[in-house]
């Protein structure tokens, strides 16, 4: 009896152990996905807000190009100092997933073009429903009471925060073809988080004989952003913004160190990212993504003295916090395995 206790004993230290070390996972990859994607949105807006000599840029499909482009060398470049997996991976699911990764962000870009930019926020701030409804149908996840109710705090909270803004006057109403591309967008998301998860179940099925099997954080990056780097060269091809993004750089060529600069920081943090999808899931990935948005806009505000948040605000920021909480609080009271019996 006293060596069973001691085996039990050890069984339930190994696995707070491994809770400690998948939360050491997460912190570590929640402040790299917060910090360099934050350097890349104040960067991206300054590419777009600025005037260069009377002009703005306003080829998203050429800077979403290099972007991509950029990412893809350095997925490839960890591949090459740090090695793959060693295990089949499903290419085509991977490379699909990019291809609706890129549709989603070039709708939810274009959709600017006739909605306002809270309209835009807001309608992306929804996108844990769209990518846990993917998950369940096309990876065959199943999700917790605590997860759902995680999601439903969260989106709320991001939707009241975005509602109780302040409204500016005189602003153009929003065309029905931009709510479409936002539908289109979330639509997208949903599909990427799906095809996300089936990757995961995929490498696990024709990898019956090797445990734990998963492609790299560099194989998933490389493929992913491969495939999103050719539907940007398409799209930039068609809309002309290849050839006029080319010429604007040429013209202004701070224009191109800057886009080079965030593509990179893009970069940083998509290793973060695909590590993130590896070690945790998809769903995970788009919490952490999009309460970095509120948590920007929160710091963005309180360095300004003269902003202010309003009270729905911050009534939307304690729903954001208590959905993190549901995840810290799963995470913490995570029960361990029953410890495998020995045969005798």
């Amino acid at each position: 009896p006293g060596c069973r206790r001691r085996h039990g004993a050890r069984a339930s230290d190994a696995a707070a152990m491994g809770v400690l070390g998948d939360s050491a996972k997460l912190i570590f990859a929640c402040a790299g996905i917060f910090f360099s994607f934050s350097y890349f949105a104040v960067l991206q807006e300054d590419v777009y807000k600025k005037d260069y000599g009377g002009e703005k840029f306003a080829f998203t499909f050429f800077a979403l190009l290099v972007e991509r482009g950029i990412n893809a060398a350095v997925a490839l470049l960890g591949m090459l100092l740090l090695g793959g997996s060693g295990v089949k991976i499903p290419y085509m699911q991977i490379f699909n997933s990019g291809v609706s990764q890129v549709l989603a962000m070039a709708a939810s870009n274009e959709a600017l073009r006739y909605v306002s930019y809270p309209t835009q926020v807001l309608g992306k701030s929804c996108k844990m429903v769209p990518v846990m409804a993917g998950g369940i149908v096309l990876g065959g996840k199943k999700y917790s009471m605590a997860e759902y109710l995680q999601v439903i705090a969260i989106t709320a909270g991001v939707t009241v925060f975005n509602f109780g803004g302040k409204k500016k006057k005189g602003g153009k109403p929003d065309q029905p073809f931009g709510l479409v591309l936002l539908a289109g967008s979330l639509l997208m998301d949903a599909v990427t988080g799906g095809l996300q998860d089936k990757v995961k179940q995929t490498t696990k099925e024709i990898n019956p004989l090797v445990k734990g099997a998963r492609p790299s954080m560099h194989e998933s990056m490389l493929w992913t952003n491969l495939s999103g780097c050719l539907v940007a060269l398409v799209l930039s091809l068609v809309t002309g913004h290849l050839v006029n993004g080319i010429k604007f750089c040429s013209k202004h060529p701070p224009v191109l160190k800057a886009i080079i600069i965030y593509s990179l920081a893009s970069a940083v943090g998509q290793n973060f990212i695909y590590y993130t999808i590896t070690q945790f899931n998809p769903l995970l990935l788009s919490t952490v993504t999009t309460t970095r948005k509120i948590f920007s806009t929160v710091y963005s505000v309180l360095r300004n003295p003269s902003n202010s948040l309003g009270q729905e605000q911050w009534a939307g920021c304690a729903l954001v916090f208590f959905g993190l909480l549901i995840e810290v609080l799963e995470t913490a009271f995570k029960k361990a395995p029953p410890p495998a019996k020995k045969k005798v």
